[in-house]
């Protein structure tokens, strides 16, 4: 039955190609079509597609900002020229910030000219809302100003530098409450899912569509505020330097970052394989027909991507890159064997030799993109949502690769006449024939280079590591890296964490009881003052159970947190109800009870309460949120031992239970991603090996020979692992996928030689001279895929975005390693081994 299939399916294949005219006006007009769509692709750089599939963090993360509301905002930094509280420099400042306020979709704009100064002179209790000057006031005292943003526990590092060299303005984003809504509203339909009917299915994608189109709103003001914002910026450059930073700025960037690297790079790469192909081939043919091959693939995938909706991240946007390299690869096999062809029979026809050399490279080829696709289908397993669409991206795309590289190419030739004279592409032999030399005469010496790249490689994968700086993912003169440092070192820190404490059901009571018996209030405070109105009700006992963490051993256990978070080395601003506490104890000299903090609280109106309190306690009183600003810049940041520190400290110091706290913010699950990758690259190695082996012993029928071919490629993936060990290269969400890419390309180069091998072998059964032959045959392909590989890939380390820079540079020593492996290791291993039957030598 299947030998039937096969020869049905060889049969439609030469029919199919008897009308090479029309396969290439279909594919024409398909890529016309879907070329259109293409300007409708979207680029995720959102904070989802940095974080775990699954992770409940982020649900935690949501429940926070539902109930601490927050909002999406921009940082500038400003070094004025002038000192920085000169007149000059409020005035700039001012102006400035009315510049902002007018731009759409800005909420509002906060310096050290919006905030209430409350020791500029030191309020009271009475006068805590409405006593308050600001450093705008004609009359207010610079000096004492001064001096509050330097040592108060509100501001200080936070709005003012403490070299007083650098200060901060925060431009707040119009809220994005609808948006979350809808958020909220798909993520319990979904929850629900299973219970769902046909109505409700409906919903559901109706609702996932508007989200969508929510976002892409959303995305679409941030840039647009960002833009106009630099436009204002540039307006005060005479005043001094002004540096913004902030997620929108961030994702706004490095959206033109991918872009560019994109277009820039892609075209760069399509300008290196017509420069490769004239340089290898010589012939017009050889250029045109393998360009075609490729333009076309990346054309109808990413068309395909956009007509479905789906977006690209910054990890599967590189996959243009890859696609083209991938799919010369096939074409430049198929090139090569075409041309060997065409030389030994001279007298066969096109039609003849075109059918003769598809169906020669036709097994090859297509197990040499199975096992590519398995390896990249194994990245489905790291959890990682982004790495999961660049394995399925790349997946779909290599059999569509496959499928255009044995329709294009031949029915390209079916319209050329064979070319008799000699080809040009044996330059560059001598290269595969030193190999050959060196895998037959110094066997000892590539052994010995084996026992070398395993000690090294080992040693190197152990001082692997997965903790990174974000913002060496940027170059320094970019935006983003100077305005992240001068935030980070200057004012406060960049990398938001947030704890948030639950209070312990047992605590409610003893709250009760240490407040309930208050009976009276006319010796302490006048009964007059209207600040006081309605104590009563302060004080009843289910007002004050949801005021647990507003009394004064509430406020002390927020305090002894807040206080071992600020003394670690690599915290930054840390903003808490302990904040307002301590400026409480400052105005009180010390002495507050709990009946004066009941009061405050209830009392507390204005800015004072939507500064100093919403932010870190819950409406119902129940969870109190400590705020923290990480330094994202900083040398000594380890992100998981900090977070580990805080565990630590809340259980064996103020003798929490897990369940009565949670930390969460952007640092845990970028962390969670992080310490994920250690896992996810011993699981996706083992998928992948797993699957090759199978696949190598389907198509080698011997699990001896399929050993020996995937040996190679598992010494060029840990050379390259073990090379970023040493390099302190650490392992992120771009370089997780190179160890995959790895052993998927470099396959392709063991399963050509080793099918080559097994019919060059048949030939006299003289290993040596097998060896030869496949070195000057499968061999030049293999060197010209691999050079174009690497060189094409080394484009890569000229972008500014550091991730495409390792991608470029690693998956260029990755197919360096591969190629070495595959035309040195593996025929020393085959000669000393002999893994063919010796009957094979006899075999048709």
């Amino acid at each position: 039955m299947s030998v039937f299939i096969k020869q049905r399916l060889t049969q439609l294949y030469v029919f199919i190609l008897s009308f090479p005219k029309l396969i290439l006006l279909s594919v024409f007009l398909l890529c016309l079509y879907l070329a259109a769509f293409i300007p409708q692709l979207k680029i995720d750089a959102s904070s989802d597609s940095l974080v775990l599939e699954g992770d409940k963090t982020l649900a935690v993360y949501r429940d926070v900002t539902k109930t601490f509301g927050s909002s999406s905002f921009l940082f500038l930094a400003f070094k004025p020229n002038d000192g920085l509280y000169s007149e000059q420099t409020r005035k700039t400042v001012a102006s400035l910030s009315e510049s902002l306020r007018a731009i759409d979709g800005v909420e509002s704009v906060v310096s050290y000219l919006d905030v209430p100064l409350l020791y500029s002179p030191p309020v009271s209790l009475a006068t805590i809302n409405d006593g308050v000057s600001y450093l705008s006031d004609e009359n207010i005292d610079v000096a004492l100003a001064r001096a509050e943003f330097l040592t108060s526990p509100i501001y200080k590092g936070l709005l003012t530098s403490a070299d007083e060299t650098t200060l901060a303005i925060q431009v707040n984003i119009r809220s994005a409450a609808a948006l979350r809504q809808q958020r909220e509203q798909v993520n319990e339909l979904k929850e629900n899912i299973a219970t769902l009917d046909a109505k409700g299915l409906q919903q559901l994608q109706r609702d996932e569509f508007l989200l969508e189109e929510s976002k892409q709103a959303r995305y679409a003001l941030e840039k647009q505020l960002v833009n106009q914002t630099r436009a204002v910026i540039a307006d005060y450059e005479n005043q001094g330097q002004i540096f913004i930073g902030g997620v929108p700025m961030i994702v706004s960037d490095m959206l033109d970052f991918v872009r560019a690297d994109m277009k820039v790079f892609g075209s760069a790469i399509l300008l290196f394989i017509v420069f490769t192909l004239t340089l290898i081939f010589r012939q017009f043919r050889w250029v045109l027909l393998p360009l075609l091959t490729c333009l076309s693939t990346c054309i109808i995938m990413l068309g395909s991507i956009a007509v479905l909706g789906l977006k690209l991240t910054v990890i599967s946007a590189n996959f243009v890159a890859l696609l083209l390299i991938i799919t010369l690869s096939i074409t430049i096999h198929l090139a090569v064997r075409f041309i060997e062809f065409e030389q030994t029979y001279p007298q066969l026809s096109m039609q003849a030799l075109v059918q003769k050399t598809m169906g020669f490279m036709f097994k090859p080829c297509v197990y040499t993109t199975l096992t590519t696709m398995v390896a990249f289908l194994s990245l489905i397993v790291s959890g990682i949502k982004p790495v999961i669409d660049f394995g399925w991206m790349m997946t779909i795309s290599l059999g569509l690769a496959l499928l255009l590289a044995f329709f294009i190419l031949p029915a390209g030739l079916l319209l050329t006449k064979p070319v008799v004279k000699t080809s040009k592409s044996e330059r560059f032999s001598g290269i595969t024939l030193f190999l050959a030399h060196i895998a037959e005469r110094k066997q000892n010496f590539v052994i010995a280079l084996i026992a070398v790249v395993v000690v090294y490689s080992a040693w190197g994968v152990s001082m692997l590591k997965v903790e990174n700086r974000f913002i060496d993912y940027f170059d320094e003169s970019t935006d983003i890296y100077q305005g992240m440092l001068v935030i980070d070192q200057s004012l406060g820190g960049t990398l938001p964490l947030d704890i948030i404490l639950k209070r312990p059901v047992a605590d409610v009571a003893n709250n009760n009881d240490a407040i309930n018996p208050v009976t009276s209030q006319s010796d302490a405070f006048d009964d007059d003052d209207d600040f006081f109105d309605d104590e009563v009700e302060v004080f009843d006992t289910q007002d004050t159970a949801l005021g647990y963490w507003f009394t004064k051993a509430g406020l002390q256990e927020v305090n002894k947190l807040h206080q071992f978070i600020d003394e670690m080395p690599s915290s930054g601003k840390v903003l808490s109800l302990a904040t307002l506490f301590h400026v409480i104890l400052d105005i009180t000299d010390g002495e507050v009870d709990d009946i004066q903090l009941a009061i405050i609280q209830e009392k507390s109106t204005g800015i004072i309460a939507n500064t100093l309190i919403a932010p870190f306690l819950s409406v119902d009183g129940e969870q109190a949120r400590l705020s923290v600003r990480v330094k994202e810049t900083s040398e000594s940041l380890d992100r998981s031992e900090m977070l580990a520190s805080i565990e630590h400290f809340l259980q064996t110091e103020m003798h929490y239970a897990p369940e009565n706290y949670e930390i969460t913010g952007m640092m845990v699950m970028y962390n969670n991603m992080l310490q994920s990758l250690y896992t996810s690259q011993i699981t996706t190695l083992a998928a992948v090996f797993v699957a090759i082996m199978i696949m190598f012993g389907l198509l080698f029928r011997s699990v001896s020979l399929a050993l020996l071919a995937i040996a190679p490629n598992v010494l060029a993936a840990a050379f390259v692992l073990g090379t970023m060990g040493w390099l302190a290269i650490p392992l992120d969400m771009m370089t997780i996928t190179i160890a995959a890419i790895t052993i998927g390309i470099g396959v392709d180069d063991t399963i050509h030689y080793v099918h080559r091998f097994s019919k060059e072998i048949q030939k006299d059964g003289d290993y040596v001279a097998a060896m030869y032959r496949c070195h000057q045959s499968i061999g030049r392909a293999m060197f010209y895929t691999s050079l174009t590989i690497i060189v094409g890939f080394s484009i890569l380390g000229l972008s500014n975005f550091t991730p495409s820079i390792y991608f470029g540079l690693l998956t260029g020593l990755a197919m360096f390693a591969a190629l070495i492996g595959a035309l040195l290791v593996l025929p020393v291993m085959i000669m000393l081994f002999k893994p063919f039957k010796l009957e094979l030598k006899h075999a048709m």
